[in-house]
């Protein structure tokens, strides 16, 4: 027991409860061993806004900045090194491959005012010499929100100069992620988002559309001489969002054909969708057609999208679809929430846990036997051992995967950003 009272199981009682519950998986042809190990495996980028509330560190000249994030809890990181602070506090509560997302504003310019189409590498060098030390691969995005040059219109703005400064940015974004991926030995996940729409009853859906075309003609032109192998373009899609609920010209539609035109891989926010509708349906339809996908794990309440994630039905149902359709090495998994009503370590570690979660379960799963029985028509049976699934133990086998990657069982990593909170964010305020 943890000196604030968060408990933890003993190694010993691990392995006995993990011995037990192999036997159980094995009894429906699910080898436990091989699940952990692979689970492990699965790379996770956790997403850099949540430990600023998507502020940035940008040296900014006027208006500008990052983007809504509700609550005030204490101690937010205000530059580079206390963000990479954090997450290297993160990284040790959470099992498995970890990567780190960075967005475009979290440059670091020494001081200097650099406008976002004029970002270099060099601008990151100091996250990239940082993830090289800590042999973790960088996934980027270029930020689209929160500037002068406008008005909450980007790549669909009426004005050319307008769309030619977000393309630029956009092109930088790319030759930076490129130079991210060739750095570390790791590909690069770029994934583009805008914030364009309208908020009421626009009456011209096309121009914007239009225009939003020609602009990513002009970001992935292949003249640009950008390996996509190294930067892997994603474009991602939204149902609508704050002062954009009537219209929203990067719909999911439009990017699902437009990255199948271009070869792109679409991003599927989890919250960006109508709270009826199942995203787990739609990772096989577009994965029939796609190279691969960008999954972020989101979780909507309402109409807001961004809360934590959380060890989910929903959580659950995409990761079985991926395992259950042999695609797990065909999608690109990554945090995107940010909440700053709690500890922002806790927000990051309780969603990337249950990430990880969701993957050892997915891989649990007797998908083969589930297949046989259905295939045999034998639907009653199918279903059955589909519930009967819900209370295999699981819990025996997640103790068992945090204990090979060396972190804290249970809750017992509470106490880790509690002493975190007293000891380096309390002086932050």
């Amino acid at each position: 027991m943890a000196e604030t009272g968060w408990p933890s199981p003993a190694a010993e009682q691990v392995r006995e409860r993990y011995a037990s519950a192999c036997r159980a998986y094995a009894a429906l042809d699910v080898d436990a061993d091989a699940a952990v190990r692979q689970a492990l495996t699965v790379p996770i980028s956790l997403h850099s806004w949540q430990g600023d509330d998507a502020a940035g560190f940008e040296v900014r000249k006027g208006s500008g900045g990052g983007i809504m994030a509700t609550g005030n809890y204490p101690g937010r990181a205000r530059d580079g090194d206390e963000l990479r602070r954090d997450l290297q506090q993160v990284m040790a509560l959470v099992p498995g491959t970890l990567k780190v997302n960075l967005h475009a504003f979290h440059a670091e310019t020494g001081g200097k005012a650099v406008q976002r189409d004029a970002l270099e590498v060099g601008h990151f060098a100091r996250w990239i010499a940082w993830a090289g030390k800590h042999r973790i691969g960088l996934d980027f995005n270029p930020t689209m929100f929160a500037h002068p040059l406008g008005g909450g219109l980007t790549l669909s703005h009426p004005d050319a100069a307008v769309r030619s400064f977000w393309i630029g940015h956009a092109v930088a974004c790319r030759r930076i992620a490129e130079a991210m991926a060739r750095r570390s030995g790791s590909p690069c996940v770029n994934n583009l988002w805008i914030p364009d729409g309208a908020k009421d009853s626009p009456a011209d859906r096309w121009g914007p559309r239009r225009r939003l075309r020609a602009a990513l003609d002009e970001i992935y032109d292949d003249s640009l001489g950008i390996d996509r192998r190294l930067c892997i373009d994603a474009v991602e899609g939204k149902l609508f969002g704050l002062g954009v609920e009537d219209y929203t010209a990067g719909s999911h539609e439009f990017y699902w054909l437009y990255a199948l035109r271009k070869d792109l891989v679409p991003c599927l926010d989890m919250g960006h969708f109508h709270p009826t509708e199942t995203v787990a349906d739609k990772l096989s339809a577009l994965l029939e057609f796609h190279r691969g996908l960008l999954l972020h794990l989101s979780r909507g309440l309402r109409w807001d999208s961004d809360h934590v994630v959380l060890w989910s039905d929903d959580l659950k149902a995409a990761l079985l679809e991926l395992v259950r359709g042999g695609a797990l090495d065909r999608v690109y998994i990554a945090l995107d929430y940010f909440d700053a009503s709690i500890n922002r370590i806790a927000a990051y570690v309780i969603g990337a846990r249950a990430a990880r979660k969701a993957v050892l379960y997915a891989l649990l799963d007797p998908s083969a036997r589930l297949r046989g029985l259905e295939a045999a028509g034998r639907g009653a049976q199918k279903l059955a051992l589909m519930e009967e699934m819900k209370t295999m133990p699981f819990a025996a086998a997640w103790d068992k995967l945090c204990l090979d990657a060396g972190v804290p069982l249970g809750p017992s990593w509470l106490a880790d950003v509690e002493a975190y909170e007293r000891r380096v964010l309390a002086k932050r305020r």
